[in-house]
């Protein structure tokens, strides 16, 4: 029995390879049984190396990855000790990585579909060699079958390819080793598409490195999913710069929620984007981030990258608050992975690039940036991914591009608050970056407005009450004078038969006239301020909220 093994990141990830491996075993060794176990990086580890262990298994396979390796590499050598008779075979980008290897250990290089026959007739006999090289393969369809849905992907992320390559060569990526991108047939990839779909999946994740990297393409697969399958969300990786009119025409008849993009932008900075070789139309990719959120129908996850040649404290500085003021939904901020057998781990020495020696070697300092500068930016993204990436503070954020403040300067004070309170050692939640911004605010000419702005997004994000320190009136209260006030019927809000469950289900906050007209409530004069009601109905957009409404004005 061959024992397929995928150790993921969380339960809902799963393994796209193992699936492929799957195929390729059983159509070259028929008569050979498989067994496919899926584990998690944070499973314990010594409860799955017995479940591996214990199996009476010929082989075990492992796909390498950055996030697995550690893991995978401990298994093995345990492995090797408790059963010296089981060959182990590691594929995947990261297995060459993997450094010394027990002597049954076998290196796979290269894609599944292209493997020598050598490789099966070995594994069938028991004598493989420690080494094979696949050849590049023409065609790799989709491997899933009916019955994966209901059992080995159940519950789980999809990943499926419509392409293999990438049309750039970036110096710090794996793929810039292989050249060029081999394109699947449109009408195969709906055929695969339109199965998948019939699973009704959480999402399939479209792993292409640019999927619209050829824009006609693209273009006609969109269309057929929007016809086809509004039900289920796609996610994708796109190059901002390639888009069209066509595109965009198209996009704006997109479902709410049913595409989600992950934009590389990686840097501002054009001598970083030449030293990596990565060609894009800053001008033209901000302009198209900027339309496509104005469309406020798909989820937008921007990329930048800490660590990279020739980027400077200033630079990068420039670049955050660049990509801030485009206010995309979610900003990754992430550090130089200085990958073995990529261009930039060539030249690491003429970078002065100092990075850690296990995966997934982070970058530790650089010829630009010393080793106390990068620890400070990396705390810093790590507070704006605390307190940005999720939809608690979207009006604060809003004011702070809006009023032209620096996004760079603000995060590194609340980086200074976030130190006081040792917020990068506790659990990260809304109630305790709610309290270290009202602490920031406090300190500010415009507290009184930036308080006003928190109250609303609590409440608006479906907080029954305010916190303490932020309650000037207590919901209790504002209901009992609602409760005398109040007219029997307010048109579009409640009737006298709704009134009593109006009363009861919505939030009630009072805003300056300042913070009402900020927030763009209303276009009615509340020079005393207004008294907003919060409703559990939500807002439409990706971002969704409780509807605000403004009570109209009576003597409360």
């Amino acid at each position: 029995m061959l024992h397929l093994v995928s150790l993921n990141c969380r339960y809902s990830h799963s393994c796209l390879a193992l699936f492929y491996l799957r195929n390729a075993l059983e159509q070259h060794l028929p008569e050979q049984p498989l067994l496919f176990s899926q584990f998690t990086i944070n499973d314990p580890y010594y409860g799955t190396l017995l479940r591996i262990s214990r199996e009476r298994t010929k082989a075990v396979f492992f796909s390498v990855y950055i996030w697995n390796h550690s893991f995978v590499y401990r298994l093995i050598n345990d492995l090797a000790r408790l059963r010296p008779g089981l060959s182990i075979i590691l594929g995947g980008p990261e297995a060459q990585a993997l450094g010394e290897l027990p002597e049954q250990c076998t290196l796979f290089l290269g894609e599944l579909e292209g493997a020598p026959a050598a490789f099966y007739q070995d594994l069938n006999k028991g004598r493989l060699q420690s080494l094979y090289r696949a050849e590049r393969p023409q065609s790799f369809p989709s491997p899933y079958r009916p019955e994966d849905f209901s059992g080995a992907l159940k519950n789980r992320q999809l990943y499926y390819e419509s392409s293999r390559g990438c049309p750039f060569s970036c110096s710090y990526c794996l793929s810039s080793g292989s050249k060029g991108v081999r394109h699947k047939p449109v009408e195969l990839v709906k055929e695969e598409l339109t199965a998948l779909i019939a699973a009704d999946p959480m999402i399939i994740k479209l792993v292409d490195r640019t999927f619209n990297d050829h824009p006609e393409r693209a273009l006609t697969i969109w269309q057929f999913l929007i016809k086809s399958a509004q039900q289920v969300r796609f996610h994708f990786e796109i190059a901002p710069d390639r888009f069209t009119e066509a595109m965009f025409a198209l996009l704006a008849t997109v479902p709410c929620d049913q595409f989600q993009f992950e934009i590389g932008i990686q840097s501002c900075h054009e001598p970083t984007l030449s030293a990596v070789k990565r060609k894009m139309d800053l001008a033209a990719a901000c302009r198209n981030i900027q339309r496509l959120l104005a469309l406020d129908t798909i989820h937008l996850h921007v990329d930048l990258i800490l660590g990279l040649p020739f980027e400077t404290k200033t630079s990068f500085r420039d670049a955050l608050n660049q990509i801030f003021r485009l206010a995309p939904h979610y900003i990754q901020l992430g550090l130089l992975k200085v990958l073995p057998d990529t261009e930039i781990a060539q030249r690491a020495e003429e970078f002065g690039l100092i990075f850690c020696s296990e995966p997934p070697y982070e970058v530790l300092a650089t010829r630009w940036l010393d080793h106390k500068q990068l620890s400070d930016l990396y705390e810093l993204c790590e507070c704006i991914e605390s307190f940005y990436n999720n939809r608690f503070f979207r009006s604060l954020w809003h004011y702070l591009v809006q009023s032209g403040e620096e996004p760079f300067a603000f995060f590194a004070e609340l980086l200074r608050l976030c130190r006081e309170y040792d917020f990068f050692q506790l659990s990260r939640t809304h109630k305790l970056m709610m309290q270290i911004l009202t602490a920031l605010v406090q300190e500010r000419e415009d507290k009184e407005l930036l308080l006003d702005l928190l109250r609303y997004d609590w409440l608006r994000c479906g907080h029954r009450t305010l916190p303490e320190y932020l309650t000037k009136t207590s919901q209790t209260e504002l209901r009992n004078r609602l409760r005398d006030a109040l007219p029997q019927n307010i048109e579009d809000l409640f009737t006298y038969q709704t009134r009593v469950e109006f009363l009861k289900q919505a939030r009630f906050i009072e805003l300056s006239q300042e913070a009402v007209q900020f927030l763009g409530l209303t276009d009615q004069d509340h020079r005393g301020g207004a008294l907003i009601a919060l409703l559990p109905e939500q807002t439409k957009g990706v971002m969704r909220f409780n509807k605000a409404v403004v009570l109209p004005s009576y003597p409360y």
